[in-house]
């Protein structure tokens, strides 16, 4: 696994816990599509309350418990690699939001033990 660059692209994607790629959770074979091409790493968020698009709010609260909370995931890798993964992951993607931002890398590795 290689060290993302100090400058680096953020690629953030909003979608719903129910989407799905071939019957698997949308949010796991982007996951698992970002390790296949060695992407520094990817982390997903599940948020309890949310709403895009459609204006229909999902949220977690107990009287009104939603089957379709929000899910972000977040990805860090140099602006080539962020591009060539979005190529391969777009026909994945049917709604949805995406986006881009530069960042910069302050720390990055596995936490030491001591």
């Amino acid at each position: 696994m290689q060290t993302p660059p100090a400058e680096a692209t953020l690629l953030r994607i909003h979608l719903g816990e129910v989407d799905r790629w071939h019957h698997q959770p949308l949010y796991e074979a982007i996951v698992l599509k970002a390790r296949e091409m060695k992407l520094a790493g990817a982390t997903v968020l599940r948020g309890p309350m949310g709403f895009g698009a459609s204006s229909h709010v999902h949220t977690a609260k107990i009287l009104q418990l939603s089957a379709d909370l929000p899910i972000v995931i977040e990805i860090v890798d140099d602006a080539e690699k962020i591009d060539a993964f979005w190529t391969e992951i777009s026909p994945m993607m049917n709604g949805g939001l995406a986006t881009t931002e530069p960042v910069r890398v302050l720390a990055y590795g596995a936490k030491m033990e001591s």
